[in-house]
């Protein structure tokens, strides 16, 4: 079956004067100017939880300790919640739950005297928050810890169990109310003597491979947390007691130094390195594995591997950050097996003591790009600098050792204009204009060329088997996550998606069943008043007219991009979208064109799959058993049936047709549903 249909479309009209054409296009232009609804409502839910002492907002916009949260946050969170009530939503269930969530995100509660200290520490916190940290809070509220989730605390407390030899660590965190105990691993007992351990009361240190023993088992009210062997001790170079200690005990070996003949007499070391890199878990039969690479002061590189159930360890770890390895095991590349340059490697044994100097984020001072005055509200902008009013602000985002920064965080909304080098975390809101498959790139990459009101960009996206995005086509508005932008060798921007990548998303709002049923998503466009030029996803209640032009086909699709398929000579079906064999994964489907009118116009528009099962009332198989004469008749039976449907423009180009031209429409309903 061909996929026709991407090309523009006619209105029919009632006429009217010169003056009253001129004063449309006016109207349509000054729309044009405005953001799409949903925009809008994203802005109104960002000031409605913006705190009421504006004075004391963005003093600490750095993603830690922020008072409101990022445009990109609130974005994600509506669609989160639109997906879970498909049947629509109100404006005061989203501001809910967007209250909900981020309060639960930042809450900190009413701190207890025991926590005065991680609240002072708190303070001075500028590491990042690692991305499988569960806070004290949520394991008391779902009784419950995963074994690769991680702890990031301070000792509150450090004791012996009445009557035993049993070392115990009361434990806070900087986001909790609440305080948890954990038996201590015997491994680090000597590094709790109360004289000169230094696991005592003030110091941080991250867990992970912690198994929780629920307040029922531990008969004391209170859940404790099992020992566990993955516990690194963070050390802060600025403190003298830290510095010492790294002097003294880490900086008399390199890798350089180290020994064969040495180390197969016994002699232990006691290293200090930068971690370069964290590796991709790899599987040698039943047994997992990572690889981690250290560089030395000097320069040298060697790998730490992790076995089994140690690389959770890897979870602790963060790029950047230095790491002090108190006797090491030192096994050979080849008992490791390994490909590596070096003779030697390092394993995590079992007399072996981790120390972590954590990489600080580092902030970089961003401009509020000039596009923020243009299109966010006045309130938000001076929210950043009360006594300036709108004007351009500047906001703190984290940047890592190689200078990219993390956007993730930014207050507004990012276009494709403000896009340059060394960006991540990006989120775009715009309309897809053109898809391509990539060949011979060695994975499953698709180019995305996105354009919003500032401009366009094209993303690639690297899914990570198949298509899994759903159906999208040109002319459908999405949000997208987790983007990067870095430089080519031939000094051109590149934007980059992947799939399994931190924060990625992409979301066809053009498709989402919630965005009809929720008015404060939308506001309804008479047929007349629909713009070739507007760049988003428009709605509108209409009748069908079968009378006036109507044409159905029954076909089949590709059941994961939901686009057309097409019989290859050698009888196989290969997707028009995908360009792949997809036998196996063929749905039948309609291909819909239908005319659609209000009491303003008459446009004629094309559909596939739920959307024209959905206006047709009936599925494609069972259309296909119906007698041919009872097919020809079945359009009567929808005359007049009333939808409402949302429509976007497939075709961005080109001119207008004339209506009638079955082959040309460029309207596609990308979503409706029957009006009782």
């Amino acid at each position: 079956m061909d996929h026709r249909g991407f090309h523009s479309f006619g209105i029919e009209t009632d006429g009217g004067s010169a003056m009253d054409v001129d004063h449309q296009q006016e109207e349509e232009e000054e729309e044009e100017e405005e953001e799409d609804h949903f925009l809008k409502f994203v802005d109104y839910a960002r000031t409605e939880l913006l705190p009421e002492d504006e004075d004391n907002y963005g003093k600490n916009v750095n993603g830690f300790d922020t008072t409101a949260p990022g445009w990109s946050w609130i974005v994600s969170r509506i669609l989160k919640t639109c997906m879970a009530y498909s049947s629509g939503v109100t404006s005061a269930i989203l501001l809910s739950d967007l209250s909900q969530a981020w309060h639960e995100q930042l809450r900190v509660g009413a701190p207890k005297k025991r926590l005065e200290l991680t609240n002072l520490l708190r303070k001075n916190n500028r590491r990042r928050k690692l991305h499988n940290t569960v806070t004290i809070d949520s394991i008391y509220q779902k009784n419950f810890m995963s074994l690769n989730s991680s702890l990031e605390v301070v000792i509150v407390d450090a004791f012996v169990l009445p009557g035993t030899n049993i070392y115990m660590l009361t434990l806070g965190d900087y986001w909790s109310s609440n305080i948890i105990d954990l038996y201590l691993h015997r491994r680090y007992y000597d590094l709790a003597e109360p004289q000169n351990g230094i696991l005592k009361k003030g110091r941080e240190i991250f867990l992970t491979g912690c198994y929780l023993r629920t307040a029922a088992a531990a008969g004391s009210g209170y859940p404790r947390l099992l020992p566990t062997e993955y516990l690194v001790i963070l050390l802060d170079e600025d403190q003298d007691d830290d510095a010492m200690l790294l002097g003294a005990q880490f900086c008399s070996d390199s890798f350089s130094s180290i020994s064969v003949d040495s180390v197969d007499k016994g002699a232990s070391y006691s290293l200090y390195a930068r971690i370069e890199n964290i590796g991709s878990l790899e599987k040698f039969g039943s047994l997992q594995r990572k690889q981690i690479t250290l560089v030395d002061n000097d320069g040298v590189k060697l790998k730490f591997l992790l076995w089994g159930e140690q690389i959770l360890l890897a979870n602790l770890f963060s790029v950047g950050s230095m790491l002090a390895l108190e006797r090491p095991y030192i096994a050979s590349s080849v008992e490791s097996k390994i490909e590596a340059s070096e003779e030697l490697c390092l394993e995590f044994g079992s007399a072996t003591q981790l120390y972590l100097v954590p990489y600080i984020q580092h902030e970089e001072h961003v401009c509020v790009a000039l596009t923020q005055n243009r299109h966010q509200s006045s309130r938000l902008l001076s929210a950043f600098d009360p006594s300036q009013g709108p004007k351009v602000s500047q906001v703190s985002l984290h940047r890592d050792s190689q200078g990219t920064i993390d956007y993730s965080n930014y207050p507004f909304q990012s276009f494709v204009v403000d896009l340059h080098d060394k960006m991540t975390g990006i989120s775009l809101y715009g309309v897809v204009t053109d898809i391509i498959k990539e060949k011979d790139t060695g994975g499953l990459i698709f180019s995305l060329r996105i354009e919003d009101t500032s401009g366009v960009i094209w993303a690639k996206l690297h899914l990570a088997s198949s298509w899994s995005l759903g159906r999208l086509s040109l002319g459908h508005t999405v949000f997208i996550s987790g983007l990067t932008c870095s430089m080519t060798k031939h000094k051109r921007l590149e934007v980059s998606w992947f799939e399994n990548g931190v924060g990625a998303s992409l979301i066809n709002i053009s498709c989402l069943p919630a965005l009809l049923n929720s008015h404060c998503l939308h506001k309804f466009s008479r047929l007349s008043d629909i713009s070739i030029q507007a760049s988003y996803t428009q709605i509108c209640g209409v009748r069908l007219d079968p009378i006036e032009h109507y044409h159905v086909n029954t076909g089949f699709s590709h059941s994961l991009c939901g686009h057309f398929v097409n019989m290859t000579t050698s009888g196989f079906a290969e997707c028009s979208f995908c360009h792949i064999n997809c036998d196996t994964e063929v749905v039948c489907t309609f291909h819909l064109k239908i005319t659609l009118t209000d009491e303003s116009a008459k446009v004629l528009a094309w559909c596939t799959g739920q959307t024209a099962m959905e206006l047709l009332q009936i599925s494609p198989e069972e259309f296909s058993e119906l007698p041919e004469e009872e097919q020809v008749m079945y359009p009567s039976s929808l005359a007049n049936e009333k939808f409402v449907v949302a429509l976007v423009n497939c075709k961005r180009e080109g001119p207008s047709l004339n209506l009638l031209d079955a082959d040309a429409v460029s309207l596609e309903i990308t979503r409706a549903y029957r009006c009782e």
